[in-house]
């Protein structure tokens, strides 16, 4: 037997797999429009399908099989590549918004308005995921922008613009994720390959309202056996998707309850109402007959209900009655149907018709009759694939791999990767969580580390989110990594030679104390030393119980009468050594009990006491201003955090970081100052 010829890259293959049924197309375009060269259809044995959702994927690839090998036959060539649709079950819509601020004005580029979108979209997904019972994954389907803003100023486009503030609301559509990834497996088990994936509303629009109609407010609705898909359009673009679960195998179940028969039986005579006479075996055995006016009168109730239900989904979508609408799909056939959508929308007769008077603006066949509603969705399927219609237009490589697409018309990088799970943080990244604390009432905000950027190259060459991508294009990008959290302790806030006491929301607490978010630190200027056999402190926030215990300051237990001599002034390294100390935890003791003298030295009273010392002013310079202090009681020093009144920088409303600097190095706020030191306290720059 001779080898079969492989697919073309010209022959494009698409694959209809709905609840009842699998409809292969096969062609190639021509001067622009595609020509249909075969079509092949095969019923599923059993119901391996329910709502548009594969259930059975080895039934559903097994007729995928069968219909690929009769094409495959019938054109003497290997089908390889095939595209196709998901269905619109379960589809989601929410709406997302985000903002961008610049530290100055600044011209608003293409890549922002991506970056700003991608958040908003991102937002959108978020708000799915904030239902305890939604963990699933969604696929972006596609996203429409409701609104700009800039400086708070509505725009119809921020390209060009310059400004500060940016803002944008989206309306976006997901599409659960196993939906999708349950459409791959079929194709898989098939030994086929996905070349194109869109929705299917999407495909059956591009068939039946060619995009030079879309101007006007048109309404497609595709009637499956289990889904009902509806697409709005109008001023030229699809604005909406939705769908009912109510379809064409309500109006079978009701055969199969009035007349006893099985599901087959019940189809075929779905077909027959024209006739005079339908001959059928119900589930007894017995032979019936029954006239076809009886069996389209049987099926009034449920066909209302699928009207009624189309209708009020429209209205919802639309916002009210459409110019006109096209019934599509094999449940669009019913007799009557159209009739009473007619009637549910308040349309006239004539503003509501079936789909396939336009197919032949964008397909022909010298071969088949292609008007045939229940072609809208594989013939759809087809021709966006083959007329460019939805971007990848055979396939987008991602990372090796055949991307995930549903959008129609021109895609950039950004939205691709969004279409296949990304998020906006994978490409600009997160910078790490900043620390902010308050230190003896002064507010100090440290920012977190950078992210590592993406990489982000198409065909080998570095390209911006912006970048539209065309058929054939190769993508490789590896996500943004986080930033680290701005992580501080005691130590690095005080330095490492700090010797007075320190406590931190109320607790002492020592130099290696790490530090969180809204933590109260208090500094004191008593200083305390710990002998050499006093245990170290118990770490902090620790033992609640036994901090509750701690005093927080000792009181000197009652001495004997010093001789009379006199004794010397202590010293500034004396009186840094003696502040008491809190014993181990095994080893606290209750308020009222005196402390030990070896482990806590306290101060003893002199009645030689000296009297304060008063310093000398110190004049410092100060973000470029020379700035005198003045002098500190006892000659205290000044510190860095003393300027912080007088930078100019709200502490108490920080936006952003802080740096400070002395003499051109990095400082912590309790650097001591010395006269004529150069000192910086300023924003840190964006």
């Amino acid at each position: 037997m001779a080898k079969r010829k492989p697919q073309s890259s010209e022959m494009v293959f698409a694959l209809d797999i709905g609840t009842r049924s699998i409809i292969g197309v096969v062609g190639q375009v021509v001067d622009e429009r595609f020509q249909v060269l075969a079509i092949e259809k095969e019923e599923h044995g059993k119901r391996a399908m329910l709502d548009g959702q594969i259930e059975d994927i080895a039934q559903v690839a097994k007729i995928a099989r069968r219909v690929t090998d009769r094409l495959e036959e019938r054109l003497d060539c290997t089908l390889e590549r095939v595209c196709v649709a998901a269905a619109g079950r379960a589809l989601r819509t929410e709406q997302g918004s985000y903002s961008m601020e610049y530290p100055e004005v600044t011209r608003v580029t293409d890549d922002a308005i991506s970056r700003l979108e991608s958040g908003a979209v991102s937002d959108a997904e978020a708000q799915i995921g904030q239902s305890p019972d939604e963990q699933r994954r969604f696929y972006l389907v596609g996203y429409t922008v409701s609104g700009y803003r800039l400086d708070h100023y509505p725009m119809t486009t921020l390209r060009g613009h310059n400004g500060q503030l940016l803002e944008a609301d989206v309306v976006a559509t997901f599409l659960p994720g196993e939906v999708v990834e349950s459409l791959y497996a079929v194709v898989e088990s098939s030994g086929l390959e996905v070349a194109s994936l869109t929705l299917e509303p999407i495909a059956a629009l591009n068939a039946a309202i060619p995009a030079d109609l879309r101007l006007l407010n048109l309404v497609l609705a595709d009637i499956g056996a289990g889904t009902s898909d509806i697409a709005v359009c109008r001023d030229g673009t699809v604005v909406g998707y939705t769908m009912a679960t109510i379809a064409g195998d309500e109006i079978t179940e009701e055969l199969m309850r009035l007349y006893l028969i099985p599901f087959a039986t019940a189809e075929r005579m779905k077909t027959q109402m024209n006739e005079p006479s339908v001959s059928y075996r119900d589930v007894l055995g017995l032979e019936q007959a029954v006239s076809g006016s009886e069996i389209r009168q049987a099926v009034q109730k449920p066909a209302r209900i699928l009207a009624q239900e189309i209708a009020q989904r429209v209205t919802a979508l639309n916002g009210g009655s459409p110019s006109a609408l096209f019934l599509a799909g094999g449940g669009s056939k019913l007799d009557g149907l159209r009739e009473l959508v007619a009637e549910a929308l308040d349309m006239d007769d004539n503003r509501v018709a079936l789909a396939g008077s336009n197919y032949d603006i964008t397909a022909f066949s010298e071969e088949y009759d292609l008007n045939d509603p229940e072609l809208a969705t594989p013939l759809g399927i087809a021709v966006s694939a083959g007329l460019g219609l939805i971007s990848d237009s055979y396939r987008i490589m991602l990372n090796g791999q055949p991307a995930k697409l549903f959008r129609s018309g021109s895609l950039t990088v950004l939205e691709l990767l969004m279409m296949n799970g990304y998020t906006s943080a994978d490409l600009v990244g997160r910078t790490g969580k900043n620390l902010s604390v308050t230190v003896d009432g002064q507010r100090m905000t440290f920012r977190g580390q950078p992210a590592a950027p993406c990489s982000l190259l198409l065909n080998g060459q570095e390209t911006a989110p912006s970048t539209l991508v065309y058929a054939g294009d190769s993508i490789q990008f590896t996500p943004a990594v986080p930033g680290i959290p701005a992580q501080r302790t005691l130590k690095d806030l005080l330095g490492a030679d700090f010797a007075r006491g320190v406590t931190v929301n109320g607790r002492w607490a020592d130099l290696d104390t790490p530090l969180n978010t809204g933590d109260q630190i208090s500094t004191s200027d008593q200083p305390v030393r710990r002998s050499p056999s006093t245990p170290s402190a118990p770490e902090p926030r620790k033992a609640e119980a036994a901090e509750a215990r701690m005093p927080q300051r000792v009181e000197a237990p009652k001495m004997a009468e010093p001789t009379p001599r006199a004794e010397a002034p202590r010293t500034e390294p004396a009186r840094a050594a003696e502040r008491p100390k809190r014993p181990e935890q095994k080893e606290q003791r209750p308020v009222s009990s005196a402390p030990k003298s070896e482990e806590v030295v306290v101060p003893p009273t002199s009645p030689a006491a000296p009297q304060p010392v008063m310093g000398k002013p110190i004049q410092v310079v100060l973000n470029g201003q020379s700035l005198v202090l003045p002098a500190k009681e006892e000659g205290a020093p000044y510190y860095v955090m003393d300027l912080l009144e007088h930078s100019g920088i709200d502490f108490d409303n920080l936006d952003r970081g802080v740096e400070l600097q002395v003499n051109g190095s990095n400082c912590s706020f309790m650097q001591e100052l010395k006269a004529r030191d150069d000192v910086v306290i300023r924003y840190l720059e964006t």
